[in-house]
């Protein structure tokens, strides 16, 4: 904001009353430049250019670097002609809103590589290498490279890798050459939730299986590089290792010396060393997010680890989890408190496995999770896999999973909630349009100090009209709009079409939505951002599984091919 304004001379409390208004200060960005004077005209803005200038910015530190930023950020802007400026404040702020998602990206190089084939020379070269196949067999011949890409890609998430690689081996080489690597966060294997023992019975049939605690925690991916180094990933691939230095340093003490290299799959939970017990979710949000110093800590952590994927030089995710685990068990020693295998049990008893989520509630954990130990085990990266149920203690009546909203209005209060918000207008986000599309209306699972802190909170986050990206239908008006700010975690009944409410429109009906019956507040979810919120892929599929559990008899569901 400072930058746009020194850039075309306008004053900054009016740029930020017009970002708030219109809620981008791209298009603020934009409009400001009618007023700019130069003495001569700068040169044009090139992709190079600009990219150089991204990256001089990402790397400045110091005392002086907040005006050095400024002053490139300036110098942009001058330069910016037609809708130029709108993209530049856009990229700066990491949000370029044109309905382009990654997997857009990753789809249309597996079709430029599969077209025209890398490391030709031309002009004899093929530029369409589909000349002769059938429209049939064109599409999926580009789909089953656009999966060998996506899936190299899940390994080794990371451009500056996969590209090159790509260029010099072409598509069939790939994964010989990008694989996981340590230091490098993959997305991680997620769980299906489900109702009940009879439906884990039920969906696994034949197949081996383990119970696992299901922990209550933060995700925490722990790489340890030949060097020596630990660096703890989140489960958007964050990097928390300044937040964790606790785990760090344990981590050289419970390694076997036969560990070189590895990655693994722990949740990080809080831990009351008088008690010697976990502490709820809440607890350990209280930590410091960035920069901790060991001597700061006030809330102890314990890892749970429960996965391994990568050892010494080799991938394991095409193991099973059998393998896997051992292995994991082999190469750690426990410490209580401190870092800790998974408990778990090996049965396809019934009562056995209803005994065991009992006991892993009263051990303060969450509920179970349930995984193929022989067959289809594989750690499928970034899937929300079949082969990992989700058994939680909520869940055995009312819809499966949880989802976590974004809070985009409020309903002022009557009665005792005078004064203060008594309803909200939740939303989710669909990735494809970034659009924040209405769910439902919620009341209820608040507690009067709940609403409270959520008006002392939201009312400095109240905007004049609801922004441009927000879809939704004027019977469920709030009173109040909110900037996306804030996620909650809520339960609900079940989910139905919807005539008012926008999630996941035209995914299931082309003309209506989804909503949320008897939505329930659980708890704010502060470690997630706007865009992280339940997306409308997710709704549908939520929405989809409940009908399908109502019909018992129907057959059972194919796998999603969905990596994201």
């Amino acid at each position: 904001m400072k930058a746009v304004a020194q850039a075309t001379g306008r004053q900054l409390d009016k740029i930020k009353a017009e970002a708030q208004e219109k809620g981008d200060l791209g298009l603020v960005a934009e409009s400001s430049r009618g007023n700019q004077r130069t003495m001569f005209t700068p040169p044009k803005l090139t992709v190079p250019g600009v990219f150089n200038k991204l990256k001089e910015i990402a790397k400045m530190s110091g005392n002086a670097a907040m005006n050095k930023k400024i002053d490139i950020i300036k110098g942009l802007f001058v330069a910016c002609r037609h809708s130029e400026a709108r993209y530049i404040a856009r990229a700066l702020g990491g949000k370029l809103r044109i309905g382009l998602a990654e997997l857009s990206v990753l789809s249309a190089i597996a079709q430029a590589v599969s077209l025209t084939p890398p490391g030709q020379s031309f002009p004899d070269g093929i530029l369409d290498a589909s000349k002769g196949m059938s429209t049939d067999a064109k599409k999926s011949w580009i789909e089953e490279n656009a999966l060998i890409l996506k899936q190299t890609y899940c390994e080794l998430p990371n451009y500056d890798l996969v590209i090159p690689a790509l260029l010099k081996y072409g598509i069939k080489e790939l994964p010989q050459h990008c694989k996981l690597t340590p230091g490098v966060p993959l997305k991680p294997m997620l769980a299906h939730p489900t109702k009940g023992v009879g439906e884990v019975l039920k969906r696994f049939e034949e197949a081996a299986f383990t119970c696992e605690y299901k922990y209550d925690g933060e995700r925490a991916q722990i790489h340890i590089l030949e060097n020596g180094e630990v660096h703890v990933y989140s489960r958007n691939q964050e990097n928390n290792t300044t937040k964790y230095p606790d785990i760090i340093a344990r981590i050289p003490q419970v390694k076997k010396d036969t560990v070189k290299s590895c990655i693994f799959d722990s949740e990080a939970v809080a831990w009351d060393p008088q008690k010697k017990q976990i502490q709820p979710f809440q607890v350990l949000t209280t930590r410091k997010r960035k920069d901790v110093e060991a001597s700061d800590i006030k809330v102890q952590v314990c890892v749970y680890a429960f996965d391994m994927l990568y050892l010494n030089g080799e991938s394991l995710v095409t193991e099973p989890f059998s393998k896997r685990r051992q292995l994991l068990r082999e190469s750690f020693t426990e410490v209580e408190g401190q870092f800790m295998f998974a408990t778990y049990m090996d049965t396809a008893n019934t009562d056995e496995i209803s005994e065991f989520l009992d006991q892993s509630i009263k051990d303060s954990c969450e509920g179970l999770m349930v995984k193929t130990l022989e067959q289809n085990a594989t750690y499928e990266i970034a899937k929300r896999s079949h082969n990992w149920l989700k058994l939680k203690k909520d869940y055995l009546e009312g819809v499966g999973d949880t989802l976590d909203l974004v809070v985009i209005g409020g309903y002022l209060g009557k009665g005792k909630r005078t004064g203060i918000y008594g309803g909200f207008l939740l939303a989710s986000y669909d990735e494809e349009s970034e659009e924040y599309q209405t769910i439902c209306k919620i009341g209820t699972g608040f507690t009067d100090e709940d609403l409270e802190n959520h008006h002392s909170f939201l009312k400095d986050h109240v905007i004049d009209s609801p922004r441009s990206y927000y879809r939704w239908d004027s019977s469920a008006e709030p009173d109040h709009w909110f900037e996306p700010v804030q996620v909650w975690e809520v339960k609900c009944a079940d989910l139905s079409i919807s005539p008012v409410h926008k999630a996941a429109i035209g995914m299931v009906e082309d003309e209506r939505g989804i909503s949320l019956r008897f939505p329930r507040f659980l708890r704010i979810r502060d470690d997630k951002k706007p865009e992280e919120a339940t997306n409308s892929f997710q709704v549908a599929d939520l929405y989809k599984k409940q009908q399908q559990i109502q019909n018992v008899s129907s057959t059972t569901e194919k796998e999603d091919d969905d990596f994201y």
